[in-house]
């Protein structure tokens, strides 16, 4: 799934192996390879990379515009009304763009992974039927909520916001359940190479997408709340310090905070059934060569000609985060078979990049919701630090996107070379189509002129918006309600 192309972890792999020895084996490994592994790879690592961030905003965004709906409805506030009228706008275009990806990736299943979908289309066929379905629902109501504006009763209005937030989760379940079924496949017998015995709701309900699905469904508020509370925070530190770009800031940078606090012990109870589940992915994540009782915690380090290099190692340590023992051993690479095993750089660097990140963000909320327990708010000018908090709130958003695609990357990287655990590689689901690279470059193009489109059109609405325009009215369509029973015009 999200793979790196070979190539680029030649520069990893290389010195595991040695020398010049390991660039002859590896040559041999890609000439032996399926003609469409390699672009299969590079596609869906572009698809799944550039969508899961859109994905984040379909989760976690009609939630928060819920939330600030009802505190309009419930105060009569009228700038959280406009907030929730701007953030559904805003909803709307990461959406749509969101359907050109989602649809392109669903193609992508059976086109770039004959093997796979060939073999368990009957099993895997459940969750992407709902997630079809899902899609629609969340499009219907988002609709509806859209054109509802200043037509339907306030409060039934508000509650179009559900139904969208509940089908964006459900979706997202889905699509972790085909994921995590891939690393913890079950549902189905094989019997002399065939399929049988197929049970399409054990496999869509399988043991493991419980806590990797809340693991995800906790990073798409933290990627949402961060991205959407920078904005305002911008805006802040421009000089806009009224109560719109506070109130913007603060319900997004809530919801992250909670996340931000939350993800560590979703991460950790995650961590224990890697030990049990997939043993190679946890031995590359915390970079162990042996099996040693206890473990230590191996911070940094980079494996070059079969020693850990650059590292510094806290004894014991590694026992009990991984194992939640103080004694129980992490599995050493060295009792797992060669081809069994990860790229193991890629995948540590990843694996302990997303954690440094999650630790630095965790840390930063509850520096800032302390301190303002405490009677320093660092939204306000004359707070020490304000300018210095507001900076950092920026930073967060892309730091939480980089979370979000570094454990994606620990995630199926360490998979390797399985694409099925355990039951198929990687290199038996791909096809001999080398043609596939017309869609990669293809790809490429869309999604630039895709992402180029997204931000004109967003940076043109706010700038419509800062000049006191609120109804941003199409070509075509009913005009504007006179008498909104709503919505005030917002003076602020």
């Amino acid at each position: 799934m999200f793979v790196p192309s070979v190539e680029s972890m030649l520069a990893f792999a290389a010195p595991q192996i040695g020398g010049s020895q390991a660039l002859t084996s590896l040559a041999l490994g890609l000439a032996n390879e399926p003609a469409g592994l390699l672009p299969a790879r590079e596609q869906m690592a572009l698809s799944l990379g550039w969508h899961i961030v859109l994905a984040c905003f379909g989760v976690a965004f009609p939630t928060m515009i819920l939330v600030m709906h009802w505190r309009g409805v419930r105060r009569q506030d009228r700038v959280a009304l406009v907030l929730a009228r701007r953030w559904a706008k805003v909803s709307a275009v990461l959406f749509a763009i969101g359907a050109v990806s989602g649809t392109v990736l669903s193609f992508e299943m059976g086109l770039l992974w004959p093997g796979l979908m060939g073999t368990f289309g009957d099993v895997l066929g459940l969750p992407f039927a709902f997630e079809g379905l899902s899609f629609f629902v969340e499009a219907i109501f988002l609709g509806i909520y859209l054109y509802g504006w200043d037509r339907m009763p306030p409060r039934l209005h508000m509650l179009m916001l559900i139904p969208m937030a509940v089908a964006g989760v459900v979706g997202t379940f889905c699509v972790l359940a085909v994921n995590a079924w891939m690393n913890a496949p079950t549902g189905f017998d094989i019997v002399d190479g065939e399929v049988v015995n197929v049970q399409p709701w054990v496999a869509f309900l399988n043991d493991q997408v419980w806590l990797q699905f809340a693991h995800m469904w906790v990073a798409a508020f933290m990627v949402a709340g961060f991205a959407i509370a920078s904005v305002y925070a911008v805006g802040i530190l421009r000089g806009r310090n009224d109560r719109h770009h506070r109130l913007g800031f603060t319900v997004p940078f809530a919801f992250a905070s909670v996340g931000a606090v939350a993800q560590p012990f979703i991460g950790h109870f995650l961590g224990l059934r890697v030990a049990a589940t997939q043993p190679a992915k946890l031995a590359a994540f915390e970079l162990a060569l042996e099996t040693e009782s206890p473990s230590p915690l191996r911070l940094g380090g980079i494996l070059i000609d079969g020693k850990v290099r650059f590292n510094i190692d806290i004894p014991g340590l590694g026992s009990l985060i991984a194992r939640n023992s103080l004694t129980a051993p992490v599995q050493g690479l060295d009792t797992i078979p060669a081809d069994q095993r990860p790229p193991v750089n890629i995948t540590h660097i990843a694996f302990q990049s997303m954690v440094a990140i999650g630790t630095i963000l965790m840390l930063a909320v509850l520096i800032y919701w302390i301190a303002r327990w405490r009677g320093h708010d660092l939204l306000e000018p004359q707070t020490r630090f304000h300018r210095w908090f507001l900076r950092g709130a920026v930073l967060a958003a892309p730091l939480a996107i980089a979370a979000l695609e570094l454990g994606w990357i620990a995630t199926e990287v360490g998979r390797q070379p399985w694409i099925v655990y355990g039951i198929m590689r990687t290199t038996e689901a791909a096809g001999e189509n080398s043609g596939l690279w017309w869609l990669y470059g293809t790809t490429v193009v869309v999604y630039t002129a895709l992402s180029w489109g997204a931000i004109s059109i967003l940076r043109s609405m706010a700038r419509r918006w800062r000049a006191g325009e609120e109804d941003l009215p199409s070509p075509y369509g009913p005009e504007p309600v006179e008498h909104a029973p709503e919505l005030a015009r917002d003076e602020c």
